[in-house]
């Protein structure tokens, strides 16, 4: 009598393969595979992101959220549309790209005097009034160096100048600050929790602050760094006395242009996280790995960056609390892959099964297709 197969389970958390399959699309093809190798196999599929582009896509779509769409203003002052999501426990998943976003401002118009966060802080007071009070916000891509001001000002905070004027949008006029004023600050904002997604270390001034490491992407000039980063330094010392806490070296302060700064000095709720360990605690994948036999992850290409940090690197780490194998799928594998054998990953595939032009392997259903193809080998030999 043939024994039959042990039900097996699989935990599948693919990352995006950009330009071709989202965390779903991907996690769904290589489920397909799997299914032909093992009908009997348990599969559970759930999305992934590291905190930066594709995050709300991503977790929205995944966990069976609604996504939302606001007019809002961008970097410079002009109209445009933003989108974010409201998870059904009714988390707010935003990323500060949507609205004050480098790809939203050509590169002849970079304009760092001015560029400003007030379009970040719409889509949180449009979110407010839907009810949100959870926060997961990625602050990665800004194309902003206004400290925080412009989303602070959205969401009631007055910044203020010896004559009680309001300093224009931007960090060209932040050293004209005198007062800070909390008088028509959002009440709601009291009983909020921001969880924020940032890798990044940097303080807010300095060398290795946001001016100076971050501004030439956003049109900083050599010459003009000193200057700014005075004017951060004075707006900083304005928040201090303000708030009575000193956020400047704390790591992140110097995300997006200092709006780590701001939300780690104007809410006491706030903090700052790693975008991969941020998403997979409101994913709970932890519950659903330990159960596994088998964790499936991957993305466009695995190399010795995806050990330092990214998502598939923070699924392998779970997964080896609970000594589980891990296999990693990838369109590409770069010859340092090899570094993600400390994060935890057993094995690595490429999904390709031969030469193909770059524009072919990234073609959706080709590399649907190879996934597909490959994690049912893989599981075959298993």
């Amino acid at each position: 009598m043939m024994k039959q197969a042990r039900k097996i389970k699989v935990v599948i958390a693919m990352d995006s393969m950009k330009g071709s399959l989202s965390s779903l699309e991907a996690g769904r093809a290589a489920a397909e595979g799997i299914r032909l190798a093992r009908p009997e196999a348990r599969i559970v599929v759930k999305p992934l992101a590291d905190g930066g582009e594709g995050t709300v896509e991503a977790l929205t779509a995944g966990l069976g959220g609604e996504f939302v769409t606001v007019p809002v203003h961008g970097p410079l002052g002009e109209a445009v549309t933003a989108r974010y999501g409201i998870l059904p426990d009714g988390t707010a998943v935003m990323e500060m790209a949507e609205a004050s976003g480098l790809t939203l401002v050509p590169g002849d118009r970079l304009d760092p005097w001015r560029a400003s966060t007030y379009g970040t802080g719409e889509m949180i007071r449009d979110a407010l009034g839907r009810g949100c009070r959870d926060f997961l916000i990625g602050i990665g891509g800004s194309a902003t160096t206004d400290g925080g001001t412009g989303m602070l000002a959205a969401l009631g905070y007055e910044f203020l100048d010896s004559r009680r004027q309001p300093a224009a949008p931007g960090i060209g006029e932040l050293d004209r600050i005198d007062r800070i004023c909390a008088a028509n600050r959002l009440p709601e904002l009291e009983q909020c929790r921001f969880r924020i997604a940032c890798d990044v270390s940097n303080p807010l001034l300095g060398e290795q602050g946001a001016v100076w490491v971050y501004g030439p992407q956003k049109g900083v000039r050599e010459e003009e760094k000193p200057v700014l980063d005075a004017k951060m330094l004075h707006f900083a010392e304005k928040t201090v006395e303000y708030t009575g806490k000193d956020c400047r070296n704390a790591p992140g302060a110097g995300a997006a242009g200092g709006l780590g700064f701001a939300f780690l000095s104007y809410f006491p709720e706030a903090r700052l996280q790693p975008g991969a360990e941020l998403v997979l605690e409101i994913l709970g994948l932890e519950r659903e790995i330990a159960e596994a036999d088998f964790v499936v992850t991957g993305e466009g290409r695995l190399d010795a960056q995806t050990s330092m940090g990214k998502a598939p690197a923070g699924i392998a780490r779970i997964a080896k609390k609970y000594g589980k194998r891990v296999i990693a799928f990838a369109g590409q594998i770069a010859e340092d892959a090899g570094a993600c054998r400390q994060a935890g990953i057993d094995a690595c595939f490429s999904i390709l099964p031969g030469v193909l032009s770059l524009e072919e392997a990234m073609r959706p259903e080709t590399a649907e297709k190879n996934l597909k193809r490959t994690a049912e080998q893989v599981f075959r030999l298993l």
